[in-house]
């Protein structure tokens, strides 16, 4: 359990710093984040053909309301929990690399839930939006984290042996 603690909070350093570094941002985090923004317009624009997107806004032509993913809230910290957790829990590779696989897929899909859900409350009600945004959703997106890695320590238990996870 020690070597866990450890090796987690070890990972979740270096990966948050990583993340900070402006060549990191410049090439990986800004351009996932509007991919995301992107993906969402899409789905939005399927109810709603005046909802545009431009790098990480997403903006309502008709009744001029935006919103911009911003740090925090592209599900790329999430993600970096779930990948420091896998990762410092004693496994075989092939099962940690599916389980951050799956696992970023999960966080991802819930958080363009998130987006959705808080592109349409931000336009009718800006005191839920802000309620919603700053204390349901993070909470729900960190219990997202939470349920995946506990349904991979389970796969993990069911389906390798204890003595071998130990070596991995």
């Amino acid at each position: 359990m020690n070597r866990f603690v450890i090796v987690f909070i070890v990972l979740l350093a270096a990966l948050f710093t990583l993340e900070l570094l402006d060549p990191v941002q410049a090439a990986v985090v800004q351009p996932f984040t509007g991919w995301l923004a992107d993906i969402s317009a899409a789905l939005l624009t399927l109810f709603d053909d005046q909802v545009r997107s431009t790098g990480r806004i997403i903006s309502h032509a008709g009744n001029g309301f935006a919103v911009s993913i911003e740090a925090g809230c592209n599900g790329v910290e999430a993600a970096i929990v779930l990948v420091a957790g896998v990762i410092a829990f004693p496994s075989p590779w092939k099962s940690k690399i599916w389980a951050i696989v799956l696992g970023f897929l999960a966080i991802q899909v819930m958080n363009i839930l998130r987006i959705v859900s808080l592109f349409y409350l931000g336009q009718w009600n800006l005191d839920l939006f802000t309620y919603t945004h700053l204390y349901v959703w993070p909470v729900l997106i960190m219990l997202d984290v939470l349920v995946v890695f506990l349904l991979y320590l389970r796969w993990v238990n069911r389906n390798t042996d204890p003595g071998a996870a130990y070596a991995a």
